[in-house]
């Protein structure tokens, strides 16, 4: 416990160290296009709430994904090799999606940084994104499969269900949901991650009952890592996620739920990004199938905020949220048959 304590408390002064000056370096690059986007318009926007709501947040930098999520390959990399710790196929799962999934995500970032842009930011099409998601979480599921012989649903007091080939596309669908659930959900500042961190302390508690020594230096070193970036990410953040930091750990976060043979203690660790991703799929298919909307704008904590809750309030009070469902999630996995 002390080893894994220290290697938090590492991942957050080596993230620290490197976070300042790739905020100031992002930060100089956004503000010599501030003057170029006000002549910008949004009278061709298709979400005109939801970019008023979010009208102050279109000058903060956004990318700092991009950062840590090498900081956080490199950092497990040199702690395996310094403590003669294996490399296996659950890191290796680990490694394969943040780097697709952050990969993907970088397209619409570096277009974002480097490209003058207000209001709703055009990048990659919906159906692009949603098919490379796909095509990742196959081959980190099969991976999975695989390679780690992972094919069960544990299901409290029941016990382990055998899925056989069935455990392939819940894995895909697992992945694909938390990926874009943590993107969804990075709309206010110090929201997606602060969830995030929640949910990562409580996999590091049920790493840590197996002794999956592996999973518990990768979870410690990102959780210090989090915690540094959360630091410039609360309310009013300097800087944002992104889709690259996004999209790969909501696909990590999924492989780890998976990797600890608890699909279902994931759904309710991760119960907040699911409300979140549920509103946002509601509306959208409300919009399509009956041409009106739920809610006057989605997803939910934007809705919070369309009705005058306060920013900070609207965090806090999700992160209250996500800290019941992370224990509760917590004590259906310890339940046994």
């Amino acid at each position: 416990m002390i080893e894994l304590l220290g290697l938090i408390i590492v991942s957050f002064f080596v993230t620290s160290f490197l976070l300042i000056p790739f905020i100031d370096f992002l930060f100089n690059l956004r503000k010599s296009r501030v003057e170029s986007e006000q002549s910008l318009t949004n009278k061709d926007s298709t979400t005109p709430i939801h970019d008023k709501l979010m009208k102050k947040d279109f000058y903060t930098p956004v990318g700092g994904g991009i950062l840590i999520i090498p900081i956080v390959i490199i950092l497990t990399i040199l702690i395996f090799i310094f403590t003669h710790q294996n490399f296996d196929w659950e890191i290796y799962s680990i490694f394969l999606a943040l780097i697709c999934f952050g990969s993907l995500g970088l397209i619409d970032d570096l277009r974002h940084i480097f490209s003058n842009t207000l209001g709703k930011f055009h990048g990659l099409s919906s159906p692009k994104i949603l098919f490379f998601q796909l095509i990742f979480a196959l081959l980190v599921s099969l991976a999975l499969y695989f390679k780690l012989g992972l094919n069960n649903l544990f299901i409290p007091i029941v016990g382990n269900l055998i899925l056989g080939w069935w455990y392939i596309p819940l894995a895909i669908f697992a992945i694909v949901t938390f990926s874009n659930a943590v993107n969804i959900s990075d709309g206010l500042d110090g929201l997606s991650t602060g969830l995030l961190t929640i949910c990562l302390f409580a996999f590091l508690v049920i790493s840590h009952s197996v002794f999956d020594i592996n999973l518990e230096i990768f979870v410690g070193i990102w959780i210090g890592a989090l915690i540094a970036y959360l630091y410039f990410n609360v309310f009013p953040a300097r800087v944002y996620l992104g889709d690259a930091g996004a999209f790969a750990f909501g696909a990590t976060l999924a492989v780890i739920g998976l990797e600890t043979g608890k699909i279902l203690g994931l759904t309710v660790i991760g119960g907040v990004y699911l409300i979140i991703v549920g509103s946002s799929f509601l509306q959208i298919m409300s919009k399509k199938i009956f041409h009106k909307k739920i809610f006057p704008v989605a997803p939910l904590h934007m809705y919070f905020k369309y009705i005058g809750w306060e920013e900070p309030k609207i965090v806090m009070r999700f992160w209250l949220a996500e800290a019941m469902f992370a224990i509760l999630g917590l004590w259906l996995s310890f339940l046994s048959k």
